[in-house]
């Protein structure tokens, strides 16, 4: 598959994961999807994130997510969801299993 047809398929599923949330009562806004190459360095450099972002190849969302209003950040509120995330697809990475609860992605050329 090539990475436009990935980027294609992403944004498919992320739009199926949308649709779920909404179902299960929960409420999502956009935190970060695309970011450029150099964004991604200075995180790396921070420590924030890897210099070969599936970011900058837009294969990667981090979401913000609500429930009866609250805002929920700890990874185990997103276990519901992240796990209905991997069952999408056989490249469905959720970033709970590597600290990274709100960060769902499509694996290319071996990143998470």
């Amino acid at each position: 598959m090539t990475l436009r047809e990935k980027q294609s398929l992403f944004v498919r599923l992320v739009g199926l994961l949308i649709d779920r949330a909404d179902k299960l009562n929960y409420e999502l806004t956009f935190a970060e999807a695309y970011r450029t190459p150099e964004q991604a360095a200075r995180n790396a450099a921070r420590g924030i994130g890897l210099a070969n972002s599936l970011h900058t190849k837009r294969l990667a969302i981090d979401l913000n997510l609500f429930r009866a209003g609250a805002y929920l950040t700890a990874t185990s509120d997103w276990q519901e969801l992240g796990e209905a995330w991997e069952r999408m697809h056989p490249l469905c990475r959720w970033g709970g299993r590597f600290g990274d609860g709100n960060h769902l992605s499509l694996e290319h050329e071996g990143v998470k």
